[in-house]
């Protein structure tokens, strides 16, 4: 499908800019490997220019034409804005499609869920003015203290490929509605949706600078901006190791971060399940997204009684999955986003066989796409616990499958590992639902389904996959400073010190 890629600039005090140094980065298409277009490159003389207009902007007119203004008046800007995005939905829709090469009828949802996540923190925003001054009960009747929420100021936010408009939503929503300013740089990989975003910021109004754009790589424009000494906070979603140089950079002024980082999440299949349900709740939770999600439930563990029956349901649901070009009606999986991606994960496989796992089914690219960066679905067995596949995060339609025998195991093969972003655990007894939820270390757990995600509930890790929490009404908290406000509300002098 030929789409024209519109060719913005940066986005910076609601202008569009020119990169100061020129630099373009090229578009490729996953889906055909060509090159379609080009985005803007920023440094960190453009990170200096937007951070600046941040800073601006939350400074102007004391603060009251942003960050001191009401949550219902910024609320406002956040409805116009999820209205504008639903009336542009086809666009983002395409471009999105073609930049990230995700099946065109999950985009539609993802661009769906960017309108709602507007709307939810315009709620959010509103409901901060009811939480102004707060009051805290104290044990001395001469004292009042009440607490202000106010917003932490500038805020960098930096968001991935695998969700580029809606990952950045996740961030850009919640700090808006909280009276941050903020400076977004989204993944290289995926820019061209966030960047025609400040076209929608610019329509509804918003005001100069609360919202700037920059695309570029991390080195260049992520850097920068986690290490600018104006930039309050910083948001990160992406790999756990860049992550780590997030959370070092910015301990040196300490500056708070939220990260959510990187996952190999488990799934738990108990043997009293339909296992048909079962059987597409775990290529669902593994092959969304073209396997391409943090919070992937890419290590199967399966009741051993049941192992045999259920994982030759497995692979007939999978063998089913339809592979295609994203536009094509009833695509189910598409490409990975790069050469580099297709690679490495081409790489996890080869390395699984040759370390002494099965490759039960896909494994290498389809033989009916000659071009872009497909991989099959693939369903890796005879696993230990030892191997590379199982330790390691992928991001790729890979499921590896190991068997357990009771719940006790169950638990324990799933808590064995670094990562603690997210499980799903699938019986008919739902007290063991509850049992295994509990025990599980991780920031979410899906009970009899994997994947679904809404904005109304947080969304965060534990061990490696991060600290700190999305979305929900923890989600607004990230961006604000919690200040409390003391009075001494008698008349008497306080008598520590002798009268002179």
């Amino acid at each position: 499908m030929s789409i024209p890629i519109p060719s913005r600039p940066l986005f910076i005090d609601g202008e569009w800019r020119e990169p100061i140094k020129r630099n373009r980065i090229p578009i490729i298409n996953p889906a055909t490997e060509e090159t379609v277009g080009d985005i803007p490159a920023a440094t960190a003389e453009d990170v200096e220019a937007a951070v600046s207009a941040a800073r601006k902007a939350l400074k102007r007119n004391k603060g009251r034409d942003w960050a001191a203004t009401s949550g219902a008046h910024r609320a406002r800007y956040l409805r116009a804005i999820a209205a504008k995005v639903s009336e542009k939905k086809d666009h983002f829709v395409k471009l999105e499609t073609i930049d990230s090469g995700k099946p065109v009828d999950e985009v539609v949802l993802d661009i769906d869920d960017v309108s709602t996540c507007f709307e939810y923190f315009a709620g959010q925003a509103e409901a901060l003015d009811d939480k102004q001054k707060y009051p805290v009960k104290l044990p001395m009747e001469r004292f009042k203290s009440h607490v202000l929420r106010q917003p932490i100021g500038v805020v960098g936010l930096i968001s991935p490929w695998n969700y580029p408009l809606l990952m950045a939503t996740w961030k850009i929503a919640p700090s808006l509605a909280a009276g941050c300013t903020a400076v977004l740089k989204p993944s290289e990989l995926a820019s061209v949706t966030c960047l025609e975003f400040g076209e929608i910021c610019n329509e509804v109004g918003l005001p100069p600078g609360v919202l700037n754009i920059l695309s570029g790589l991390g080195p260049d424009a992520g850097a920068p901006l986690v290490s600018h000494p104006d930039v309050d906070k910083v948001a990160f979603t992406g790999s756990s190791a860049t992550g780590s140089k997030v959370m070092g950079s910015a301990a040196q002024l300490v500056k708070p971060v939220t990260l959510e980082l990187g996952g190999k999440s488990p799934i738990i299949v108990f043997e009293d399940n339909d296992l048909d349900i079962a059987a597409e709740w775990a290529i669902f939770g593994c092959f969304w997204t073209n396997g391409q999600i943090c919070s992937a439930t890419s290590r199967l563990l399966v009741q051993e009684s049941v192992a045999a029956e259920f994982v030759d349901k497995l692979v007939k649901w999978t063998k089913k999955i339809r592979i295609s070009d994203p536009f094509e009606e009833g695509c189910r999986l598409g490409p990975v986003i790069s050469k580099a991606q297709y690679d490495k994960i081409l790489k996890f496989i080869s390395t699984a066989k040759s370390e002494g796992a099965t490759i039960l089914c896909g494994g290498s690219r389809p033989e009916h796409l000659k071009k872009g960066y497909y991989i099959e679905p693939t369903i890796i067995t005879d696993i230990s616990t030892s191997m590379q596949i199982w330790n390691e995060e992928v991001f790729g339609p890979v499921l590896c499958v190991k068997t357990f025998s009771t719940e006790d195991e169950a638990i324990e093969l799933a808590n064995d590992t670094e990562y603690g972003l997210a499980a799903a655990v699938l019986s008919r007894d739902l007290e063991r639902c509850d049992r295994v939820s509990k025990a599980l270390e991780v920031g979410a757990v899906w009970v009899n389904c994997s994947q679904p995600c809404f904005c109304h509930a947080p969304w965060g890790g534990v061990k490696r996959s991060g600290f700190g929490r999305e979305l929900g009404e923890w989600g607004i908290e990230n961006y604000l400073n919690i200040k409390q406000v003391t009075s001494d509300i008698s008349d008497e002098p306080w008598g520590w010190y002798k009268s002179p």
